[in-house]
């Protein structure tokens, strides 16, 4: 089934955020290597596609998981959240309906 994760940055999460970025992206890069990454990105802070020292105010993943708890564990072991960008992780049953 479909999860997505929507997680919210702490305040000034921008450096901390640029320093686990390799990690984050490697395991996201796992999940689309397994054909079960949807889509990810992040909330830009301001209304611009590259938001500058503005930073970003929290991340989106729409991935396949298991269960509900297979996906909160995966939310809750995200570099991101272990280096403290984000604040909180919340996860729930996603259903696609288009495209």
């Amino acid at each position: 089934m479909l999860y997505a994760i929507i997680s919210e940055d702490v305040k000034n999460s921008l450096e901390r955020r640029l320093a686990a970025r390799p990690d984050h992206l490697a395991r996201l890069e796992k999940l689309r290597d397994e054909g079960r990454l949807v889509l990810a990105g992040p909330h830009p802070a301001v209304d611009a596609e590259n938001p500058g020292d503005a930073g970003f105010s929290g991340s989106l993943v729409i991935a396949e998981f298991d269960n509900l708890e297979t996906a909160q564990a995966w939310a809750d072991a995200d570099p991101y959240m272990i280096a403290g960008v984000y604040a909180k992780a919340t996860v729930k049953p996603f259903k696609k309906v288009l495209p």
